[in-house]
């Protein structure tokens, strides 16, 4: 396979962070452009691995060694054949090289998803996976699909979300994941462009913002993980109030305190509401519970 410059480029561009989450590592601690993680090249109880967001670049202490997300990926895999980085970091971020279109048919899919068709709601498994989280089968049909494919010759289906790019986020009781691209969500209620937009880490959020009332009319930005903070920087900066319902864990304070950083008195912290539960979701499910 032959790799052009743009292809390098738009690989050198994709987010350590996201890279780490793909792999299993979310951060620690964060403060403005600097993620905390537990090192994925050693084993470690106090994180001593740092990722520069805005330079996208890395440093682990414990080992003495960083550099950007190409060295990274030489580490992961133990190789420093630069062609064998390009590969395995085009198959994680399902970044693929621009290539015509004969060259293209020749090329596997990267993506382990296979055979995708996206569908309305109708399996009665999914149906009643959101009732369980207090979803209406009503609320949920307006906003997400059904989505089924193919690994390893085997066929699943599951709960889709689309974000901007067109990916979608996958869920089911025993499954969470995600078809490439990844990125953020952006839902306009009202139809047309509001002054305020409400900002969620995942869709069950949102769904649960609209069944509680919390979002009627304003425009939303689902996160799909706090990975994606700064893609949701060219939406938000357009807004005179941005209204946050972020999990009220490390990774979900810390965003807030990036956000605030940036926008000032016009980010409010609306998680108080849900105070004692992980999330918006967790609190809906126990208030209906206690119905």
């Amino acid at each position: 396979m032959k790799w052009q410059s743009a292809d390098v480029e738009r690989l050198r561009a994709v987010p350590i962070t996201g890279l780490l989450e793909q792999l299993g590592s979310m951060p620690k601690r964060c403060r403005g452009t600097e993620y905390w993680y537990c090192s994925p090249l050693r084993d470690e109880r106090n994180a001593s691995f740092k990722v520069d967001t805005q330079r996208n670049v890395w440093f682990d202490f414990g080992i003495g060694k960083g550099g950007d997300i190409f060295r990274l990926v030489g580490e992961l895999i133990g190789n420093t054949d630069f062609k064998k980085q390009l590969e395995f970091l085009s198959e994680k971020s399902g970044v693929l090289p621009v290539l015509n279109l004969k060259e293209r048919e020749k090329i596997p899919n990267v993506s382990r998803f296979e055979n995708v068709k996206v569908a309305d709601l109708h399996r009665k498994a999914l149906t009643d996976y959101f009732w369980e989280r207090g979803i209406a089968q009503s609320v949920a049909a307006q906003f997400c699909k059904e989505v089924e494919y193919r690994i390893r010759g085997k066929w699943y289906f599951a709960i889709g979300f689309m974000n901007r790019s067109g990916g979608y986020e996958l869920r089911n009781p025993m499954f969470k994941g995600c078809i490439s691209p990844k990125d953020i969500s952006c839902i306009r209620l009202s139809g047309e462009e509001q002054d305020t937009c409400c900002v969620f880490e995942g869709f069950f959020d949102f769904l649960s913002a609209v069944v509680l009332g919390l979002a009627r009319d304003e425009d939303c930005l689902v996160l799909n993980s706090v990975s994606n903070l700064e893609r949701s920087y060219d939406v938000l900066d357009k807004y005179s109030t941005v209204r946050c319902y972020l999990d009220r864990d490390p990774a979900g304070e810390a965003a807030l305190e990036i956000l605030a950083e940036r926008y000032g008195k016009k980010v409010s912290d609306c998680s108080g509401m849900y105070e004692g539960n992980k999330d918006l979701n967790e609190y809906l499910t126990r208030k209906k519970e206690n119905e």
